[in-house]
């Protein structure tokens, strides 16, 4: 630890908080689970009111969201995450609507005034800079525009490099943390994960730029990938699927024309492996969602490739990724930029995978969207649409055109219902669109 750095417990920091602030946390696997449970504590005191919490998604508990906090804290998140989407669904906390590559000029133009940011950050260097690690995204803004801001300076963050890096005298106040980072290791595939997966990875190119998120049907296209040849990376976030193609040389970022060579992502999630190739590695750029998510810089990419999951979406094309009906689930996340960007970017392809069914057997694909869901992908954005049964591109069709597509991809044991559904909405001349190729 360098000598002239002062640190204070958990407890003495979160004394800073005053009634009325709003407190940006860091994200994901950098989520300050100690700074929190010490800002509860206070909390719990009666210490102060009305103080309103911002994140995308964080990792660990979120016992700000409980109903013994209400009025103590509101949460406004920029992303709803399992640790606070049963509180959100009952109202005890609140939902931004915001595509993520905006969720930075929120606070840089001053829609949300942060008081207080609270970050975790690597060991500082001999130069006198810390990195944010796993999570840029949002994060770094905040830490340029709030009043104050707190860094918790932990062994265990990577030395990530990109916008992750920032110079000590960006922060007021240390703390000292040795807790490990949050990690999510991969599920086996399931042989429905692995269908998918094909199907995508179909669609993908030699010399592609990769978009992808953390998951099964992800991990199952990554999968698929080993006999494919100079792929890059530009996406919001990556985890452990990603490595195998790294070390094999297949992804190498050589048919990048944007940061060549390079891995450019706004956040990771995976598994200490994962951190530690991040860690002081010039190959990887940690980058704000600005750069990460914005049409104007992933279409200079050719070839991006974007692949994006749902939970729904109806005959016509519309997409639904944030909501079950009313129930707020997620959030619009990355999805709409980086299908736009790829659908901008030369030879791009705009992917939306997912499986036909649910768990529960209960069809993904639908006439109309539940009453109350949120269309996040637009059936004007919509490109390829892949399930377990095939893939289909919607682009230059017309809507009953679409509904032959969609439902030649449904579960085969829904087709006919959606095909009456069809039929009764367009009326007789439906049975008469030309067949659909795949």
């Amino acid at each position: 630890m360098r000598k002239e750095i002062k640190t204070v417990s958990f407890e003495e920091a979160a004394k800073v908080i005053k009634s009325g602030d709003r407190i940006h946390l860091h994200s994901v696997a950098a989520t300050p689970n100690k700074f929190i449970s010490a800002m509860c504590d206070r909390g719990r005191k009666g210490e102060f009111y009305d103080v309103t919490i911002q994140h995308i998604h964080t990792e660990g508990a979120a016992p700000y969201v409980e109903p013994e906090f209400e009025g103590i804290f509101n949460l406004e998140s920029l992303f709803v995450g399992a640790n606070v989407r049963k509180q959100t669904q009952a109202g005890y906390a609140d939902y931004i609507p915001v595509f993520l590559s905006e969720t930075q000029l929120l606070i840089r133009e001053g829609y949300l005034n942060v008081n207080l940011a609270v970050v975790q950050v690597s060991v500082p260097d001999k130069h006198g800079f810390v990195s944010l690690g796993t999570s840029v995204d949002c994060t770094r803004a905040a830490v340029e525009e709030a009043d104050k801001v707190i860094a918790i300076i932990n062994p265990n963050v990577p030395r990530a490099f990109g916008d992750a890096m920032m110079p000590l005298s960006a922060f007021d106040i240390f703390c000292e943390d040795d807790s490990p980072l949050v990690e999510h290791g991969n599920a086996p595939l399931s042989d429905l994960e692995v269908e998918i997966g094909k199907n995508v990875a179909n669609l993908i190119p030699d010399g592609a730029c990769l978009q992808m998120g953390i998951g099964g049907i992800p991990n199952a296209v990554l999968a698929q990938l080993g006999n494919h040849k100079n792929l890059g990376v530009h996406t919001e976030m990556f985890a452990d699927g990603l490595l195998p193609l790294v070390e094999s040389g297949v992804v190498n970022g050589l048919n990048k024309k944007l940061d060549k060579g390079k891995i450019v992502a706004g956040f990771l999630m995976g598994t200490k492996e994962l951190y530690n190739f991040v860690d002081d590695n010039p190959g990887v750029l940690m980058m704000d969602v600005a750069y990460t998510n914005g049409v104007h810089v992933i279409k200079q990419n050719p070839k991006v490739c974007a692949i994006n999951s749902a939970l729904s979406i109806d005959i016509t094309g519309q997409v639904c990724a944030d909501s079950i009906g009313t129930r707020h689930y997620s959030g619009v996340g990355g999805q709409i930029d980086f299908t736009r960007g790829a659908a901008a970017s030369e030879g791009g392809v705009p992917i939306i995978a997912m499986p036909s069914v649910t768990g529960k057997g209960v069809s993904k694909i639908t006439p109309t969207l539940i009453e109350g869901s949120g269309v996040v992908t637009t059936r004007n954005n919509m490109r390829w649409f892949v399930t377990e049964h095939g893939a289909v591109n919607l682009l230059g069709k017309t809507l009953q055109q679409r509904a032959k597509a969609i439902i030649s991809v449904a579960h085969p044991n829904f087709r006919e219902e959606l095909d009456k559904a069809a039929f009764e909405r367009f009326g007789s001349h439906y049975h008469f669109v030309n067949k659909v190729c795949k």
